[in-house]
């Protein structure tokens, strides 16, 4: 078995990589170290996913568990449910990729992230069997289509009304076709939906949270307050205000840190971000009082840090927003609705809330491709990368780091003009590239 745990389960090109034996052979592994007692099992809306349901399915029958389909549900609605019944789950998911891929992101009971020895002891279990179980027929699988409802009833439960709030919602074709319009329809004046027809190819397909383009022309369009894009799962959003602007997930995470504060509810007034949010947003959360927890990227690794320090809010500048208090994992919906409510009960519009809440520095991303992965290059240029913040003179940043999965060594500087970012990141790039290329 050649796939591995990434930052956020295993994910790959669909029934050829990852294949319908490999998805068994990993349920099966799964249930034998996580527990044989009931399991959930939940997907997108990709092509590949009744087939790939079919296989975990028969992995973890083949195992001694009790496997129960619970239909197309996003990722943070099977997360709650798993949660409520005390209960593990496998959730049938590629995210924000093309339908072509697809993936599995296991959560032990209770709704949470694998640990690194969770996973570790799964890999063991999975490298241990070379064969895959057989498929079993469909009478051996138990269904329950009422997690959906019961995830929509949770989420309006923590929502308050909105009435005249006019809002647009982008499904990406995928998880949240259903649950999102269900949700807002209950609490919103008007409300709009896109991109909610999949078909089993279209998700993600020039709509949802990693391209706003139609979002902001529906915006536009239809006099919105607010629009939201969902990635495929459901697991973040991404917000556009009513000029058709794109609200990114650094300014979403500072919007929501104000609001728990306003309310009480931002323990020890502090946020959880990853290396990647902006420096104006540092600088925006110390100008309020606000202190800043930063971690490797990745939204476990948020998770993690939230619980460890018992903060209420974090999240990754890509849109996952995670409310520790209300949910065991970024739910998109759940932040969307709750940044609706910020601008609604503010009587402002989310562009002006948006500008003043922080000055986003110009940010300049260069991937520099090497011969081998160098996951510890921040020590190996630490010399080099020093004094490229020191030209910076205290008004910027670097960030220099390995990709976790391809070999790639990223460098991300920030500056207060794109014309200096741009110079910096050039001349570390140029040494990396003389280094390791």
């Amino acid at each position: 078995m050649t796939l591995r745990f990434g930052t956020d389960g295993v994910r790959a090109e669909a029934l050829t990589v990852l294949t319908t034996d490999y998805a068994a052979s990993l349920a099966r592994a799964a249930a034998e170290v996580l527990g044989t007692g009931q399991w959930l099992v939940a997907r997108d809306t990709r092509e590949s996913g009744p087939t790939l349901e079919a296989a975990v399915v028969a992995g973890l029958c083949a195992a001694g568990a009790l496997p129960v389909s619970v239909g197309v549900v996003p990722t943070p609605g099977l997360a709650w449910l798993a949660a409520e019944r005390g209960v593990p789950a496998v959730m049938i998911t590629a995210s924000h990729n093309p339908w072509s891929d697809n993936g599995l992101k296991i959560f032990a009971a209770g709704g949470l992230k694998l640990s690194d020895d969770a996973e570790r002891a799964i890999e063991a279990a999975l490298n241990a069997r070379a064969q895959a179980p057989a498929t079993p027929q469909p009478s051996a699988v138990e269904t329950d289509r009422s997690a959906f409802d019961a995830y929509v009833r949770h989420v309006v439960g923590l929502g308050r009304p909105l009435p005249g709030m006019k809002v647009v919602l982008d499904c990406a074709n995928g998880a949240m076709c259903a649950a999102a319009p269900a949700v807002f329809r209950q609490l919103a004046g008007d409300v709009v939906v896109i991109n909610d027809a999949p078909d089993g190819r279209n998700i993600n397909d020039r709509c949802g949270a990693t391209d706003t383009g139609s979002l902001s022309t529906a915006v536009l369009d239809h006099r919105a307050q607010i629009g939201l894009a969902f990635d495929g799962d459901g697991d973040r959003v991404i917000a556009v205000d009513h000029r058709g602007h794109v609200i990114d997930g650094d300014r979403m995470i500072a919007l929501a840190a104000l609001q728990l504060r306003s309310e009480g509810s931002l323990h020890h007034d502090t946020v959880v971000v990853t290396v990647m949010s902006n420096l104006g947003f540092h600088k925006a959360m110390a100008a309020a009082g606000v202190a800043v927890v930063t971690t490797q990227v990745g939204d476990r690794n948020v998770l993690e840090a939230l619980a460890a320090g018992g903060y209420s809010v974090g999240g990754e500048q890509s849109g996952h927003v995670i409310y520790r208090d209300l949910a065991t994992t970024g739910d998109g919906l759940l932040a969307g609705l709750r940044l609706a409510q910020f601008v609604h009960e503010s009587g402002r519009q989310l562009a002006e809330l948006a500008d003043d809440v922080m000055e986003t520095y110009p940010q300049v991303l260069v991937n520099v491709r090497v011969r081998e992965r160098h996951p510890q290059v921040a020590v190996e240029l630490a010399v080099e990368i020093a004094a490229a913040e020191e030209s910076l003179e205290g008004d910027g940043r670097v960030l220099v780091r390995a990709s976790g999965t391809e070999p790639l060594i990223r460098v991300m500087v920030e500056a207060h003009s794109a014309a200096v970012a741009q110079r910096v990141a050039d001349e570390l790039a140029a040494v990396v590239r003389q280094r390791f290329g």
